[in-house]
This record gives C-alpha cells, structure tokens and sequence, in this order.
C-alpha cells in the first residue's frame, strides 16, 4: 500500500524523539475533498496508537472539525463509495475505500443519563477543541490523534507516554465506570499489548466487576471483547489472569469451581494454541473457547456461553471438542474413520496439541500421518452406500432406512467392503439376514 510519510518530533517525558507517521496516500483524495469544505480531518485512536505500537491496520477512525452536520459530510464522501449511515445517532457514517474501513465522525460529548452502555445522550458539537472531544475516550493511549493539515501529533491525556511505558490509564477515571464495557475493554487492551493498569484504573475495574456491571450489558457485547482477547492477545493467559485479579470471577462464577493449578493449566493451553498461527478465526475462537470451558462440566459450558451468545451452534461446535474423547494409543483404522465423522482431524491436532500442552506431539504427528494415509486428514469417507440404493433392492423408504445406511457405513468403516461392488454384495447379504 502506497504510503505517505510525515515527521512528527514526539515529547516523553523528558526527551524528544522522531517517529515517521504514515497513513495510506489513497486517503489524501478524501483529505483534500475535505479541505476545499473548510473541513479539519484529524486522524484518531486506533490507527495513531497501532501505529506507534507498530501494527499494521486498515481501520481508520477519522474526526472532522468545521463541519456543521454530518449530512454535509455524507455529500462529500459519496463520491468515493457507498457511505453507511449505520452510526448517524453517534454522529459516525462508515466509508469502505481502498480495501480500507473508515469511519468519520464529528466532536461529541456523551452523556449518562442510564444504565448500559447506551445510556447516554449524544451532542454533536463542531465548536470543541481536540482535548474537549477526547476526553469521553476511555484510554490515553486511543485518544491520540494526528493533524493531517498541521502537520502535528496531539495527545493531550499523554497516551504516547503511556504506550511507551506499557501502562493502560483512564483518560477521566471518575467517568470511566459509566460505561460498564469499559471494564472488559481494559483487560482486552491489557491482555492483547501485555500492559500494566495504572493503580487507579485497577481498582475501579475490581470495583465495576464486584457491583456486576457486566449484567447490564447484552452478551454479544461481552463476547466481542472476548473474542478480540483471544484473537489479537499473544499470550490470552495474561487477559485472563488479569480478569481474575480484578475480581472477573465474581461474573463469570464458573471458573470457582476450578482448582487453581487448573485454572492455569487452561489459560496456559490458550498461549500453547495461539503459537501454532492458525488463520481461521472463527476455528480459532472455537478451539479456546473449547480449551477454556475443557474442564468444566456440560452444566457450565452452557452457564458461561449463555453470558456471551444464545448461539446454540457455539455451543454444540465448542462440545464436539469437548467431548470428543480420544486415545492416541488406539489409532486403528475404525477408530480413526469414526473420529474423521466427529471433527476435521487437523484442525482437532491443533486442539489435541494444546490441552496437552505439546506434550503428546510425537502422538499426534502419528495421528496426523495415518490420517493422511487414509485420506481422512480434512473429511470425513464418503459413503458408498446410499437411499437409492436400498431402493434398488426394491425397498420403500422408511424409519428403517437411516438403521441399514447406518450400520452400511459403520461396516464401510469397519472395512468389511472397500468399493460399490462389495458394498452392493454386503447389502445383499445383509437384507437377506434382516
């Protein structure tokens, strides 16, 4: 991606340093549409702190100064895409450009007036200064913007500072709690840089999860910053030990039942899963979450589960890792064929490797050659033997179908037949003994 680059002299503490700020050149089309309205971009949070913290990013939160309504912002941007308005009560409007997601918004201030994390009142307000706009941010480190016109870094709350010194801090700690996902946002920015909570936000968290603010919000908002955890932590163990400090367990009471050497054993498991760089995010989520709840009962799981989703698909995906019990030991031909019906066999080593912790890899590896061998590695044998088959035989569908075709293919297995021909004399042999 073509990239334009700009020199900012960046204040720690007391030394002065030079960092080269960059952002995607396509962008400067959009910029100097804005430019000829009057209209201030400036770069904002993630981006500006991905950055810094040298990670790549195609999220591009960008705030707008000298604009009266975020209608006159549409009109601009229309010209580059299909601009979705999704947000417009935030005063947001979303832009895919250039493989890139944007989203312009203008200076607000929230304001709480209810429990939840939509109890506030929105005001948009073109007249504040960047400080003003910012300070409803929940981080020091996501309320750094950059002044594309000027030329210049702002980071009025010293969030540079705080990425440097690997600390997460509040921008208002006394407005902090009024939003309660805040708390769950810390442990996922915690866990997925591997930073320190200053004292002050440390204590407000332990106090948010001890008045069970969590309760307030739906699910799938707790689930998402679970997920994010999970998927951008290096080592998720550090999110989870952190959730335990705080008091998370006061929310998520299933993991008292746990002894703590296996609470370890199992968050420890995450870190053994996320060395082997799977790519599939949605297996990703499913394998930790499987190797999360592995020790808890079928009672729990659901517990846990329905505090992050009602998806009934979740549930029955994570217990097929769960439950799928299976002795290395025994790697006959049957009981590989049976496993291959249950779960995709490589993407199950991933599992097998990490609720281990790597220590049955020689197994596994074995688990892997004979699967290849049987060309079961990603699939399951497909039948030979079908409805229309026992069709042929002159019999009409019924219950009793689904038992022959079952026990047809539990003999395929079995390797009583290897191909149509001998699975056609079994069958026949079969029914005449019926």
């Amino acid at each position: 991606m073509n990239k334009t680059d700009y020199h900012i002299n960046l204040k720690i503490g007391k030394h002065l340093h030079k960092m080269i700020i960059t952002y995607p050149k396509v962008l400067n089309k959009i910029f100097n549409e804005l430019y000829k309205h009057k209209i201030k971009p400036i770069i904002v949070g993630g981006y500006i702190r991905d950055f810094i913290l040298n990670i790549e990013s195609n999220d591009i939160d960008i705030e707008l100064y000298n604009v009266a309504s975020l209608q006159d912002v549409e009109k601009i941007l229309k010209q580059f895409g299909n601009v979705n308005n999704v947000g417009k009560s935030f005063g947001v409007c979303k832009l895919q450009y250039e493989n890139l997601d944007l989203d312009f918004s203008l200076p607000r201030i929230d304001s709480k007036i209810s429990q939840g994390h939509l109890g506030f009142t929105i005001k948009v307000d073109p007249s504040l200064d960047f400080k003003s706009a910012t300070s409803r941010r929940d981080f020091t480190i996501n309320a750094i913007g950059y002044d594309i016109k000027n030329n210049k870094l702002l980071d009025p709350f010293y969030g540079v500072e705080d990425l440097k010194n690997k600390k997460l801090k509040a921008v208002d700690i006394n407005k902090f709690d009024e939003d309660p996902l805040r708390v769950m946002r810390a442990v996922m920015f915690a866990s997925r840089f591997e930073f320190d909570l200053y004292d002050a936000l440390f204590c407000k968290c332990k106090k948010m999860m001890n008045e069970n603010v969590l309760l307030e919000l739906p699910p799938q908002r707790i689930f998402q910053e679970i997920k994010k955890l999970l998927l951008k932590s290096k080592k998720p163990s550090y999110g989870f030990l952190l959730l335990k400090k705080i008091d998370g367990f006061h929310f998520f009471n299933e993991f008292n039942s746990l002894k703590e050497e296996e609470y370890y054993d199992i968050i420890y498991s995450l870190d053994c899963f996320k060395s082997y760089n799977l790519c599939d995010k949605k297996e990703s989520i499913t394998i930790m979450l499987a190797l999360l709840l592995s020790k808890f009962s079928t009672k729990q799981i659901e517990s846990f589960l329905s505090k992050l989703t009602n998806s009934k698909k979740i549930f029955t995906d994570i217990m097929t890792y769960v439950q799928t019990q299976f002795n290395l030991a025994q790697l006959d031909n049957y009981n590989l064929y049976k496993l291959s019906t249950r779960v995709n066999i490589e993407i199950y080593s991933y599992y097998l490797n990490a609720v281990n912790h790597n220590k049955k890899n020689k197994d596994v590896k074995i688990l892997l050659k004979k699967a290849h061998e049987l060309n079961i590695l990603n699939k399951k044998r497909e039948p030979l033997l079908e409805g229309k088959d026992l069709i042929n035989f002159n019999l009409k569908p019924s219950k009793l179908f689904s038992k022959i075709l079952e026990d047809a293919y539990d003999a395929q297995l079995k390797e009583k037949f290897k191909d149509k021909k001998e699975a056609l004399a079994w069958l026949k042999q079969y029914l005449s003994n019926f």
